[in-house]
């Protein structure tokens, strides 16, 4: 027996006190997991974009990695820059149902066939150059942001002063991105519709009749992709 204590008190000498290890807890290791690959929000079976974390009205979605090989804050003004655009094209959808100047530069067409028109009698043109222009004085202005010197899509329009608060200015950069995602989404809708159903959006609205030729629908969508091919 002290033959066998012996050996015991010389192996812990000669290595050590032995020491339990620990083994991380179900709530410990769920949380490292969560560190090291965070999911999206709204696709949470990808990994979360690092790049749009954090930014207003993010939803963590960029299921092709744009994110990673584009500049941030260049896809920030991109999106509000369109999301601008189609705010004012939706509305614009919607009156010239409603009212047009008249004439005949002017006349009163449904708006997705006003756009074959304008590129015939050089509309669209006039829209092109002055456009051009527009996007020409912008480059200082997108310049200033890549240099971090500018919040994107900041231009000082405010004549309301409604950003003054800062609380209400997160509040409507948020409402801004938002209504601009739904406005690009609305005019694709727009388009589509009136290619299929041949209806206007207030025509449809009161109106509605289902799809009852879809030949025509489709036949009318081809019909101006070959125009606007042509076109160019």
């Amino acid at each position: 027996m002290a033959f066998v204590n012996g050996i015991s008190v010389g192996t812990k000498a000669f290595l050590g006190t032995a020491k339990t290890a620990r083994v991380p807890t179900g709530a410990t290791a769920a949380r490292r997991s969560t560190v090291m690959m965070a999911m999206s929000k709204s696709v949470p079976f990808l990994e979360q974009p690092k790049n749009c974390v954090g930014l207003p009205g993010s939803a963590e979605f960029d299921p092709l990695g744009f994110s990673d090989v584009i500049p941030i804050a260049f896809l920030q003004e991109a999106e509000l820059k369109h999301g601008r655009i189609c705010m004012l094209a939706a509305l614009g959808f919607l009156v010239q149902e409603l009212f047009t100047f008249g004439g005949s530069y002017f006349p009163k067409m449904p708006p997705v066939e006003a756009h074959e028109f304008y590129m015939k009698t050089g509309g669209m043109s006039q829209i092109l150059l002055f456009i051009a222009g527009f996007e020409f004085l912008s480059c200082a202005a997108v310049y200033q942001t890549m240099l971090g010197k500018r919040e994107p899509g900041y231009f000082g329009f405010d004549p309301l002063g409604l950003g003054k608060d800062e609380a209400a200015y997160k509040k409507f950069q948020v409402n801004e991105i938002k209504n601009g995602r739904l406005a690009m989404i609305a005019v694709g809708g727009f388009i589509h519709q009136y290619w299929a159903t041949n209806q206007t959006v207030l025509d449809q609205l009161t109106n509605f009749h289902a799809l009852t030729n879809p030949e025509a629908g489709v036949k009318t969508a081809l019909d101006a992709l070959v125009t606007l091919r042509q076109t160019f």
